[in-house]
């Protein structure tokens, strides 16, 4: 068997999370986007097929800190909008990323923010 390169395995990873969660109008999914520069979450209905909120390390004000203080900054904007929402579930999913560092600081962010899943 060939190896993987890090973005085949990270793809390999996300259909297989993507085949086991979906969002739905009540309970969205949160979706996490990671670049080098920044991170992207979003809260999707997959149902209808459309975001409901999202946030980004753009409309963060704060640029202070290492890029996981900047994921931190995103989960709390991303909690706060989908509380004028109206949305207290969600679905987690992690985009094929490991759930460490970033992600996870932007996990417990959005959990401190009110967000449950």
């Amino acid at each position: 068997m060939a190896t993987l390169t890090v973005r085949e395995a990270r793809q390999r990873r996300h259909r297989r999370v993507r085949g086991k969660v979906a969002g739905t109008a009540d309970r969205p999914r949160l979706v996490v986007s990671r670049s080098n520069r920044g991170i992207v979450a979003q809260l999707v209905d997959d149902a209808n097929g459309r975001t409901v909120v999202s946030a980004s390390w753009l409309q963060v004000k704060s640029s202070k800190g290492n890029k996981t203080a900047q994921a931190a900054e995103v989960g709390k904007l991303l909690a706060d909008k989908a509380r004028q929402a109206d949305v207290k579930t969600a679905v987690f999913d992690r985009g094929g990323y490991l759930y460490h560092g970033r992600v996870k600081a932007l996990a417990d962010a959005a959990r401190e923010g009110g967000l449950k899943f």
